[in-house]
């Protein structure tokens, strides 16, 4: 029997899928830098971490609940053990364009960033335990559920909110507002870091935010033109339109600091290039290129007022995840209802193009449900978490520093001795407080 199998097809998504994957390192540089000196260690272990237990709950069950078909066929929540452990999925299949093993691979990918996301809202005091019982916890309850929602397009036994007409092309609801919900719900959970409006909390080192941003800006080409799962034209139309937009979110982030603060920033170019990859991911197969320059545009300019919410409503975002990632997700997915064409590959127009307000109310309504249920699930999480084994570390370790007091590392040394025990280039005191331990 001949088979279907499209080698270019399978070809762009394996290589769509290690693009997110390198996102992932691309994603901890983005936040190491933001961090302070004696944090770095323990954000990079923060989106690390949570990318090894969410890639073996994808495989056991998770890729079941998000893919599988959902119960009653209220998609709601695909079925856990339809793909348990992919074994029913090894086998090739004659009839198939695709893999279904280089999807699973594809959708992997977006699961484990999806959490590591939220890390950067609760970043320099938080136990490393305590984030990936949270990470396990809430990929199970909220993310595999919201991506059956979104990115099970089978009309009959797929999502509720693809059913419902809802365009969110690589994950403006499931990966965005999403995680920016739960970085705002843990933000408010564990409190404020020691010192927080008082203390000078600045990046360590610019150059690594803009080294992940740029890493981030180049996997994201296989995030969003890679959802396409084939090589050709709407992929081609994704690529282009998240170019463009990111461009202009760049600008927009430069010209808004530029303005307010009379000066522009490397800290605000490499925001402004991922405010404007959020604001796009949903949009880019809706519009045309024009359109993805305003959503670019606007993206950077509100994103960039956005970060200053935190101050204003008294919540610690550690890294802007609610102003960047949660503010963006909603801008791109609101701005469909507006700016999408039939032109572009969705084939559906906005209130712009004539279409009336439907597609706005559908884009409302499933940014506002993912919102809700992240935000909810993952404040009850964060509680019980914090009243079992707790989620915060001591005031005396959050001072000291959560490289030293959690993994007994620092970022930099720079002394001249080198590669001796256990303690080696850990200071008297730190030294002391973790031989009590």
């Amino acid at each position: 029997m001949n088979s279907a199998l499209n080698t270019g097809n399978t070809a762009w998504v394996l290589t769509s899928a290690a693009l997110v994957l390198l996102m992932i390192p691309g994603l901890a540089f983005f936040y190491g830098g933001m961090v302070r000196t004696k944090s770095v260690l323990n954000m990079l272990m923060m989106v690390m971490g949570s990318l090894f237990v969410v890639g073996i709950l994808w495989v056991a069950f998770g890729y079941s609940m998000s893919f599988g078909d959902s119960y009653g066929n209220n998609g709601l929540l695909g079925n856990i053990g339809q793909y348990d452990w992919l074994t029913s999925l090894m086998a090739n299949d004659p009839k198939a364009s695709l893999p279904a093993m280089a999807f699973v691979a594809f959708q992997a990918m977006f699961a484990c960033i999806t959490v590591g996301l939220i890390a950067g809202a609760i970043a320099d005091r938080t136990k490393f335990g305590a984030w990936m019982v949270f990470s396990a916890i809430w990929a199970v309850l909220v993310y595999f559920p919201v991506a059956h929602w979104v990115f099970d397009l089978n009309p009959t036994t797929g999502g509720f909110l693809a059913k419902w007409g809802v365009i969110d092309f690589a994950g403006g609801t499931a990966v965005h507002i999403n995680a920016g919900a739960a970085g705002l719900a843990l933000a408010i959970v564990i409190g404020r870091r020691v010192g927080w409006k008082k203390n000078p909390m600045k990046p360590h080192n610019l150059t690594l935010v803009m080294i992940g941003a740029g890493l981030l800006w180049f996997g994201w080409f296989g995030f969003n033109a890679g959802s396409e799962a084939a090589a050709d034209n709407s992929a081609s139309v994704v690529f282009v339109n998240t170019f463009v937009a990111t461009c202009a979110a760049g600008l927009g982030w430069l010209a808004t600091e530029k303005l307010r603060d009379g000066h522009a920033t490397s800290l605000g170019a490499a925001s402004g290039i991922v405010a404007g990859l959020v604001a796009i991911t949903p949009s880019c197969s809706a519009v045309n290129p024009q359109g993805a320059i305003i959503i670019g545009l606007l993206a950077g300019v509100v994103c960039a007022l956005a970060v200053g919410l935190k101050y204003k409503l008294g919540f610690d975002d550690s890294l802007d995840v609610v102003g960047v990632h949660l503010v963006g997700g909603i801008m791109g997915t609101l701005l469909i209802g507006f700016l999408a064409t039939k032109a572009a590959p969705a084939g559906v127009d906005g209130l712009f193009y004539g279409g009336g307000l439907s597609q706005l109310g559908k884009q409302a309504a499933g940014a506002g449900i993912v919102l809700v249920y992240s935000f909810v699930i993952a404040t009850l999480i964060g509680l019980v978490i914090k009243y079992t084994r707790g989620f915060r570390v001591s005031t005396d370790d959050e001072v000291l520093g959560v490289d030293l007091s959690l993994h007994a590392e620092t970022a930099y040394e720079f002394n001249e001795s080198g590669g001796g025990g256990h303690f080696a280039g850990v200071g008297h005191a730190a030294r002391s407080h973790m031989e009590e331990e």
